[in-house]
């Protein structure tokens, strides 16, 4: 029997979202890294949702290169070595009470950086998945106080142990994105079944295709 629903009013509504690790360009040509948990995929472009007087924000909307870094479920503590910390200084008066700043992200995080093929911010040499991409878009949300970023990706890179072999798929089976989850970190459980959709089940390439 259904239980009644309560009417409440959340103060955030992440919902269970893939945390990322955005790397972006500085004015002075050094590269701040920023986690963030508020990204979706459509196709080839990446919707990005950012507060206005970030660091990453304020980087994309001169210097669109950017590598979106998925990290794994075992690094949420070096994400969360980076949550508070601003690439901005001075800090905004929003983030002064609960950030500080920090010019060498990588270093703080105890995450390593690597070369990328196209852009010019490197990638996070631990994460799993780097998606190398361009800011084609940025303009304001709704309200004001946060950047929507259409970012086109031109290249990924995925460890090879998540990557069916012979194919050009992420092995679902393989892989999990580290979740942030009402600002709590999880990954995910067992898989309950496939879309009809899927072009990899138990772990193979499926004849149907898409």
């Amino acid at each position: 029997m259904p239980h009644d629903h309560l009417t409440i009013a959340p103060s955030i509504l992440y919902f269970g979202t893939p945390v990322a690790l955005l790397s972006t360009e500085n004015e002075d040509a050094s590269f701040n890294l920023a986690p963030m948990s508020s990204a979706w995929a459509l196709g080839q472009v990446i919707v990005l949702g950012l507060g206005t007087d970030s660091q990453t924000a304020h980087n994309l909307a001169a210097r669109p290169d950017l590598v979106i870094n998925l990290p794994d479920p075992a690094q949420w503590a070096a994400v969360e070595r980076l949550a508070p910390l601003t690439g901005r200084e001075p800090v905004p008066a929003r983030k002064r009470d609960t950030f500080r700043f920090e010019a060498a992200k990588f270093e703080a995080a105890g995450l390593r950086s690597e070369p990328s093929d196209v852009v010019r911010p490197p990638r996070v040499a631990e994460c799993p998945i780097q998606i190398e991409a361009r800011a084609a878009r940025v303009q304001p949300d709704a309200t004001g106080a946060f950047q929507m970023i259409e970012a086109h990706v031109v290249r990924v890179h995925a460890d090879p142990r998540i990557v069916v072999p012979g194919t050009q798929h992420i092995d679902p089976a393989a892989w999990s994105p580290l979740i942030y989850n009402f600002r709590h970190y999880f990954r995910l459980g067992r898989e309950l079944g496939h879309t009809f959709r899927s072009e990899t089940v138990s772990g193979r390439v499926s004849a149907r295709g898409a």
